[in-house]
């Protein structure tokens, strides 16, 4: 708590903005330790070893420290119920206490974790905080359309699967504590909330763009080159078809990972060409842009601050 202060305090002063992961370290390790003396070690138990008041206190912790060093903050990778609503609680008080969550909280679930018979299977599945349950997933759709989230971001920490350094680890095989934590996701983020969101009429296409775009450029310092489209603004543009179905493929996707853990989840909607600083760099499946065309972009201040 102390250096989380400390962090907080000089964020104030140099007019940063802190993103929290919000879990309770050492009840983690206490649930971890007991879970394994009982011969609990599958992949699916790392989700009982973080459940929903892990995160619901810890959010609230990083909550009071913000307010009493006075500044504002940005929760990160929101699961479920108790944590939105901590949030929730801190916005309707007029704190400047924003929110983010992922794909994985709106499509998957604990049950994945169990792979086949709770096998190693499920450490496909295994991410900090981890899938919850259907009912978290309506909360956090709950939260995304009255505005207690400013963004949708992926949470994009990929490992191989197959391999003895990634999911696969040797270690991974005598307890959940040892796989490695994360999934990828940057690639199927904008098919999955479309799909979820958009096609089936739970937000609107401009809500959309704000949550994945708009806000990202705003909130992290790059509006008004990025997040909009205008004249002064980069020409980064994504032709989308609204009415393509497919299911999501491992075999279509361009990540570095070996694996999706959306593998056959049927979408509606998909990207069909993407346009940056006003080359085409993506066409119908193929990336067609000139290697080394990037650029690394200096942020300015957080608008939030």
């Amino acid at each position: 708590d102390k250096q989380l202060l400390e962090v907080f305090e000089v964020a104030r002063r140099e007019e940063a903005l802190v993103m929290v992961h919000c879990e309770g370290y050492d009840a983690i390790r206490f649930l971890t330790s007991k879970l394994e003396r009982e011969g609990h070690i599958a992949p699916y138990y790392h989700g009982t070893s973080r459940p929903q008041a892990v995160e619901r206190e810890a959010t609230h912790r990083a909550i009071s420290h913000a307010e009493v060093i006075g500044v504002p903050i940005m929760i990160v990778h929101v699961s479920g119920r108790e944590a939105m609503e901590q949030v929730r609680w801190a916005q309707q008080r007029g704190l400047p206490v924003h929110a983010e969550t992922c794909p994985q909280y709106i499509t998957l679930t604990a049950d994945d974790m169990k792979g086949l018979n709770m096998d190693i299977t499920g450490a496909k599945y295994v991410c900090s905080p981890p899938p919850r349950d259907v009912e978290s997933q309506q909360a956090i759709w709950e939260g995304i359309t009255s505005g207690v989230f400013q963004t949708f971001s992926s949470d994009h920490c990929p490992f191989r699967y197959d391999d003895p350094k990634g999911k696969l680890t040797p270690n991974a095989r005598t307890s959940f504590r040892w796989v490695p934590n994360g999934i990828p996701g940057v690639e199927t983020r904008l098919p999955i909330l479309f799909s979820e969101g958009v096609s089936k009429g739970r937000i609107t296409l401009q809500k959309f763009v704000e949550l994945t775009a708009t806000n990202h450029a705003r909130i992290y310092g790059l509006y008004p080159r990025k997040g909009s489209i205008g004249v002064g603004f980069d020409a980064d543009i994504v032709l989308w078809d609204p009415k393509l179905k497919k299911p999501i493929r491992q075999a279509d996707l361009h990540h570095g990972a070996d694996y999706t853990p959306w593998e056959g989840f049927e979408v509606t909607g998909w990207p069909v060409t993407t346009i940056a600083r006003g080359e085409v760099v993506f066409s119908q499946g193929r990336i067609v842009g000139t290697k080394g065309a990037g650029q690394v972009l200096s942020r300015g201040k957080s608008s939030l601050i």
